[in-house]
């Protein structure tokens, strides 16, 4: 850049007096151009930064009351047919809460886990297993993104015509357990 400068002034130096005002307007003109195109020629990324943003999944309108007593009702009967106590929760994208069930004699403090799982998957729009996966392979940052974030299987987004609506989240029985019924309760969405 500093080369292109003192390039410039050293031809300016040749062109007559009466061309120096359409000949600086010119070379003005084309020191723009190249620094442009210099800055908006991408830089390539460093080694690990992926290209595209992930969990990049727009947010839409906010499930219905009717879909997620849809969604919850489904999960409710995986769990029971299972045997497994569980509170389950369903919130639409910003994490407030639309629909919520809790089994008899579920653990105490399922219920307000449930609802994190869901919030969490919500706002971060990814599974909480991508967060648990995070903090198990040494990145524990991740728990200080947000205080109700919850690292534990059993939180999807529930995504529909390639949107985030909403999430469930499920609590009461071992992760892999607590996912196993949100995966109920959105492919009873899916189904429809």
């Amino acid at each position: 850049m500093i080369y292109l400068r003192f390039l410039a002034l050293r031809l300016f130096a040749f062109v007559p007096f009466g061309f120096r005002h359409g000949f600086a307007t010119w070379i003005i003109a084309c020191v723009a151009a190249l620094t442009a195109g210099a800055a908006s020629a991408q830089q390539p990324l460093p080694p690990g930064v992926p290209e595209k943003m992930p969990a990049d999944i727009p947010y839409g309108t906010p499930i219905s009351l009717d879909l997620a007593r849809q969604a919850v009702e489904a999960a409710f009967a995986e769990a029971s047919k299972r045997g497994w106590k569980m509170a389950i929760a369903v919130v639409s994208p910003s994490g407030d809460l639309t629909y919520f069930a809790k089994m008899d004699d579920t653990m105490l403090a399922s219920p307000t886990i449930a609802q994190n799982k869901a919030r969490t998957a919500a706002r971060f729009r990814r599974d909480t297993k991508g967060m648990f996966d995070l903090t198990e392979t040494g990145h524990p940052y991740v728990m200080t993104l947000d205080p109700t974030l919850v690292a534990s299987p059993g939180g999807m987004p529930i995504i529909s015509e390639g949107k985030v609506i909403g999430a469930i989240g499920c609590s009461g029985g071992a992760g892999v357990q607590d996912a196993v019924v949100c995966q109920a309760g959105i492919e009873a969405l899916i189904r429809k």
